[in-house]
């Protein structure tokens, strides 16, 4: 049996994959990448569980405890791949190096709209169902403070969700909206004054109140009742590559089980595979506004 991994993007083309990403997914805008071993890695959250004690002169000191809770970050590999004609083969090298960007821009945009749905939701994005590979990593299924949305006042909303959060002695730095909810801040007014004006015809400032923000359909995608997701991206959500970031030119065979041989259609396949991972560190770090 051969074992083979691929031919591996350059590492220019592997820069611009990363850019690009990070430019369209929501939680990589709010969060930051860590690189993620091949194999997983263990990432603890250190609590102490009480506060400093005052020890009056020659007072006996009494114990504080500590916890340490494990969380495992487990790569899950996605791929995408097209058939193209065979000449791609026999094109000009630059000409090759011109499809094979496309292609890169391409799957830097779907793989950012991917990674959102599977953190947020544990969705397959292709198939638009609960993956068994995913499980309970992600915010859906681990993030169970929540907030019902009322469209007359999305500002308390956003207000009790954060109460909710600080009152677990948690931090908010970051939020990710849908359109949706986007759409009913930028139209509340008081007196006949929109409060968030920065927000109409479908603007995506950047930052709320000095909050960090994002809007992004992916939020509230293939029927999740999610409308908002807020809370310490910055500290509690980690997520990276591992770092083989395989790309390949498959000329033989059926890649794809879609029944038609590649020779047979003088045709080839592209296919590029990543490895992701992603944590949730502490689930009461968020809550979520939704829709009943």
């Amino acid at each position: 049996m051969t074992l083979s991994k691929g031919n591996y993007f350059e590492p220019e083309l592997v820069s611009d994959l990363i850019n690009k990403v990070q430019g369209k997914s929501s939680l990589v805008i709010l969060s930051q990448q860590k690189p993620i071993p091949f194999n997983g890695q263990k990432e603890f959250t250190f609590t102490m569980d009480n506060e400093i004690d005052i020890v009056a002169e020659n007072a006996a000191k009494s114990h504080g405890g500590i916890s340490i809770d494990p969380i495992t970050i487990i790569p899950i590999k996605v791929e995408y791949g097209a058939r193209v004609s065979d000449e791609f083969l026999y094109a000009a090298e630059e000409e090759k190096i011109n499809i094979i960007k496309a292609f890169n821009d391409g799957y830097a945009k779907k793989l950012a709209k991917g990674l959102d749905l599977m953190a947020m939701h544990g969705i397959n994005p292709r198939s638009g169902t609960a993956s068994a590979v995913i499980g309970t990593n992600h915010f859906d299924s681990k993030v169970t403070q929540t907030v019902e949305y009322t469209a007359a006042d999305p500002d308390a909303n956003i207000e009790a969700a954060v109460e909710i959060v600080q009152g677990s002695e948690g931090t908010v730095n970051g939020m990710a909206m849908s359109p949706v909810f986007s759409s009913a801040l930028a139209k509340l007014k008081v007196n006949g004054v929109k409060q968030f004006p920065e927000l109409a015809w479908g603007a995506n400032p950047g930052a709320i109140n000095g909050l960090k923000t994002d809007i992004n359909g992916t939020v509230s995608a293939v029927g999740s009742k999610d409308l908002v997701i807020l809370g310490d991206f910055a500290s509690m959500f980690k997520w990276g590559y591992a770092k083989q970031i395989p790309f390949e030119v498959i000329k033989y065979g059926d890649p794809d089980n879609s029944e038609k041989d590649l020779k047979g259609y003088n045709q080839v396949y592209l296919r590029s595979e990543t490895y992701l991972g992603w944590g949730i560190m502490d689930a009461s770090s968020f809550a979520r506004v939704v829709t009943v």
